[in-house]
């Protein structure tokens, strides 16, 4: 039986099991939001931004480990949605994006709303697709799927011209997929594992350096297994918060520009980098030639182009972490964990040195006591999404992840106004947990709109703005390094956020007190409806430790120790 082009989207979707689709219509897109209209195998959440769209996916996927979709039309709702493509592409998250495009017969006329959708994403996409005849879509639409969740995930985007869904064709989707030019290699090599695993032993002082690729492979409890039966200490990356719960003994913090100074002291002075699933980013290593410069490198990723790109490896082994760390698991037997005690112990001394804290203060809440607070009162309960900026960083440091996809936020290419639409996404996929999305007052107004979709869709995500009138984190940078030059960044006219909140139909509440923030997080929970909780914090408060961009991890800006 011959079918159009919309309805073989339709069918793609139902056939890859996806439940959820976040999107908004436009003339483009028309034809196959007619047979959305039609169809009840999924279902459709319509934001009020296409950014808002991508991102929303970018957080149901990060929750669920499932490929997340978006649904967008042609020309500016298109360009909306490069931000989330771009995002997507540096976290590495599987996505399916698929736009409306104008009709084959007015591609490249300049007509209404139409843009080079391919060859703006190109750069941002793991892979891109121009459709140009119907019998192609159930093809595209199946590699789409495997790309995006295979090998190094990414977001795939397809670009459909108009009249190509409404064309008809055989669709038939039981082809397997095969693509010449894509085939990952998710095997590790034995023998490079057990030459690492050999080295391991040798070392002394061995550290564990763990990365977002652990998540997006699943292999958390693997990882946790391995780490515990061998007794090294391990340093997470911003992107791995959650892979060891926060009360394991072996687990020393995050790492990196705003990692605790036990963290990066270990990276300066162990012998073996054992990094698993991470790209050595700059926000991770500073300078690079003083990086973890006496130490050797074991470089475990399922990217060969990622391996020896910034750091060279010793040991390099190409395969997905949860094939590679099971194979390193069967030779654990070798590594005696007694050897380590000393390390362990140098480890703990950093620690007692200089711990993550911050000074309290009676006169004004503390930004990082809210983040600290939320997580006595969650904990495990809570899947906690951030915006970008110095909640960002005070989330990462002080709230008590305990597992893998706990935690959601922008990491590489640093999105503000992520957090609620990825929120949004969570609260989707994990409908049984609290989705908390910790914000500020710069990067809650720029997807405020979607309030209305949150509220519409009866997705009660819990919005705590860490609220200091400024753009928090360029101010600081601008006190630090501008002679306190704050250029553009003070934010002391702001709205109302209560009444805004309860405009759009929810709850909104103004808390300048630890008690008030107690009773406003409470009550929004017993309320389950949308809500803002708008935390009057120190104003001028600074996320420490700091490494300054391009300087040495162990040159690091720590907080100033208390007069007693």
């Amino acid at each position: 039986m011959q079918i159009n082009g919309a309805q073989m989207v339709i069918e793609a979707l139902i056939a890859e099991g996806v439940d959820t689709v976040f999107g908004y219509p436009g003339g483009a897109i028309m034809n196959v939001y007619d047979e959305i209209y039609k169809q009840n195998k999924f279902k459709h959440i319509l934001t009020r931004h296409e950014q808002a769209a991508v991102h929303a996916a970018e957080g149901y996927s990060k929750a669920s480990g499932k490929v997340g979709v978006a649904m967008i039309t042609s020309g500016p709702g298109f360009t909306n949605a490069v931000t989330g493509l771009a995002d997507a592409y540096m976290d590495s998250i599987p996505l399916v994006v698929i736009s409306g495009q104008v009709p084959m017969s007015l591609i490249g006329t300049d007509a209404f709303q139409e843009i080079d959708a391919v060859g703006i994403s190109r750069s941002c996409t793991k892979h891109n697709y121009l459709v140009t005849d119907a019998k192609d879509l159930g093809r595209v639409l199946k590699e789409a799927f495997y790309i995006a969740a295979s090998g190094r995930p990414g977001p795939v985007h397809v670009d459909i011209p108009k009249d190509v869904t409404a064309q008809l064709g055989e669709f038939d989707y039981s082809i397997p997929v095969d693509i010449q030019t894509y085939k990952p290699h998710t095997k590790g090599n034995p023998r490079q594992i057990k030459k690492a695993m050999e080295a391991i032993a040798g070392s002394k002082r061995p550290l564990f350096y763990l990365g977002g690729g652990i998540i997006n492979s699943n292999a958390a409890y693997e990882v946790r297994d391995l780490v515990k039966k061998t007794g090294i200490p391990a340093v997470e990356t911003f992107m791995a918060r959650g892979t060891l719960s926060f009360d394991d003994n072996l687990l020393i913090s995050m790492l990196g520009m705003h990692g605790s100074y036990a963290a990066n002291m270990a990276m300066s002075e162990t012998d073996m980098v054992i990094a698993l699933g991470a790209r050595f980013d700059d926000r991770v290593t500073g300078k690079l030639s003083e990086f973890a410069k006496n130490a050797g490198v074991i470089h475990v990723d399922i990217d060969p182009a990622s391996i020896s790109k910034l750091v060279n490896a010793d040991f390099p082994i190409v395969g997905d972490i949860k094939d590679v760390v099971n194979k390193m698991l069967e030779l654990v037997g070798d590594i005696n964990p007694d050897n380590y005690e000393s390390w362990r112990e140098t480890i703990n001394n950093f620690d007692e040195l200089h711990p993550l804290t911050f000074h309290e203060n009676t006169a004004n809440i503390k930004p990082q006591w809210v983040v600290k607070r939320v997580g006595e009162l969650l904990g495990d309960d809570a899947n906690i999404s951030t915006d970008v900026g110095q909640h960002q960083m005070w989330s990462a440091q002080f709230y008590p992840f305990s597992r893998p996809r706990q935690w959601i936020s922008s990491g590489g290419l640093g999105t503000m106004g992520f957090g609620f639409p990825a929120a949004i996404g969570v609260k989707a996929a994990a409908p049984e947990k609290i989705s908390i999305n910790i914000t500020g007052d710069g990067s809650i107004l720029m997807n405020i709109q979607e309030l209305m979709t949150a509220v519409e869709r009866k997705l009660p995500v819990i919005n705590i703005i860490l609220n200091n009138n400024y753009l928090g984190m360029v101010r600081q940078w601008q006190t630090l390094f501008y002679n306190k030059r704050h250029s553009e960044t003070d934010l002391s006219v702001q709205p109302d956020f209560v009444k805004l909140s309860e405009a759009f139909g929810g709850i909104g509440y103004r808390v300048t007190t630890k008690e008030e923030f107690d009773f406003a997080l409470k009550d929004a929970i017993e309320k389950n409806v949308v809500a803002i909780i708008d935390v009057v914090v120190e104003r001028l408060e600074n996320v420490m430790p700091m490494v300054p961009s391009g300087g040495s991890l162990f040159n690091m800006m720590l907080l100033e120790k208390k007069e007693k």
